[in-house]
């Protein structure tokens, strides 16, 4: 019997660790690809001024920006992490028309790697459904220079700015869920 619940709770703590929500998933031309995930909150370091804690929180909001498989630019690292990137999201409680703005930094882990991500509380009941907006913004002229080999081809930006809205997200699966490792 003993061995029976060592299992389970093996087998419930995996499955706790690996539930992310995926809110949408997107390709922008020249073959970056978004995946929006809703993730459980974790710890992120440095906790306090930079990122709340995750006690105080209810999702970890991810946006994993890689470079597509196929029709990529020549040279981009097929599936590989795309930098420098400013993202947004903007999470509108449906019920209410509270909302919560963030920007949407770098993280790493071990099961992503690179994404950009940020733990949030929502703006409301985690029962309630959410509209999710996640705004990408190409680097900043002069955060990332330019070759010309990539101006004649694609122009003077790494893509163009645009906005992904979601109606309906539901959080409260995710932000129920808790991470069981430190």
């Amino acid at each position: 019997m003993k061995k029976l619940l060592t299992l389970m709770s093996i087998l419930w703590a995996a499955n706790s660790m690996a539930l992310e929500l995926v809110i949408g998933e997107e390709r922008l031309e020249p073959g970056l690809v978004f995946i929006f995930e809703g993730a459980i909150k974790d710890h992120v370091q440095p906790a306090g001024l930079l990122h709340l804690k995750e006690h105080e929180t209810h999702v970890h909001i991810e946006a994993r920006a890689n470079w597509d498989t196929k029709n990529t630019p020549q040279g981009t690292p097929s599936g590989g992490f795309v930098p420098y990137l400013h993202i947004t999201s903007r999470v509108i409680n449906q019920k209410t028309g509270l909302s919560t703005f963030i920007d949407v930094v770098p993280h790493i882990n071990l099961v992503d790697n690179f994404h950009y991500a940020r733990n949030i509380t929502l703006p409301g009941s985690i029962d309630d459904k959410y509209t999710v907006t996640f705004n990408i913004i190409p680097p900043a002229h002069t955060e990332l220079a330019i070759h010309r080999d990539w101006l004649n081809t694609y122009g003077k930006n790494l893509s163009k700015e645009q906005s992904y809205t979601y109606k309906d997200v539901d959080f409260s699966e995710i932000a129920r869920a808790n991470r069981t490792t430190k």
